[in-house]
Order: structure tokens, then sequence, then C-alpha cells
């Protein structure tokens, strides 16, 4: 998007806006919305040893990456372990080893 000011051109940049970087309070009101109007949703698993929860802790258990971001706030990973009942990739972990189905 090109903005003209004082006969310049000027070029808006919006490589530093992420739309993921939203605040918590926002993301639980959407997520409040859309799961009204998908009644047909699977329910938050933020415990318990359901499948699903296994198969995530697995997977983000092992992740690379760490739980905080430069400045200091709390990273994806981070947020998305804590959301599925998590406090680290630790616990993740060991719930993984715990309750993976063996082959």
């Amino acid at each position: 998007m090109t903005v003209e000011k004082d006969k310049r051109v000027m070029t808006y940049d919006n490589r530093g806006v992420e739309p993921l970087k939203i605040k918590e309070s926002t993301y639980n009101k959407q997520n409040r919305k859309m799961r009204k109007e998908n009644p047909s949703m699977g329910k938050k698993l933020t415990s318990g040893t359901n499948p699903r929860r296994v198969s995530f802790a697995c997977r983000f258990g092992s992740m690379k990456g760490g739980m905080k971001d430069k400045d200091g706030s709390p990273s994806r990973l981070a947020k998305a372990l804590k959301k599925w009942g998590f406090g680290s990739k630790e616990a993740a972990r060991n719930f993984c080893r715990k309750h993976k189905s063996k082959k």
C-alpha cells in the first residue's frame, strides 16, 4: 500500500506486524464465539489422558525453542503448552512418556 504525503510516495511496511500477537483476553473472546457457533468442535483438553492431549504433549514437549521470547514475554510455544494444561516442556515430555501407547 502506498500513501502520498507532501508530494513523496511512502510505502507502508507491515513486516513488523504479526497477526498472532493478540492479547489473551481477545483470544479467549474470539474462541468463545467460535465455539458457540460450532458446537461440534472438540472440547478443550486441559486435563486428563485423552489421546489428542497425549499426542500434543509428545509433539510439543520435544520442540526446540525457549519458553520466553527475547523481550521476556512468554513464547508462542509456552502459550500453547499452557492452553493444553502443561507448565513446561519437561512436564509435557513426562506426561508423554507416562501415557503414550506402546506399540
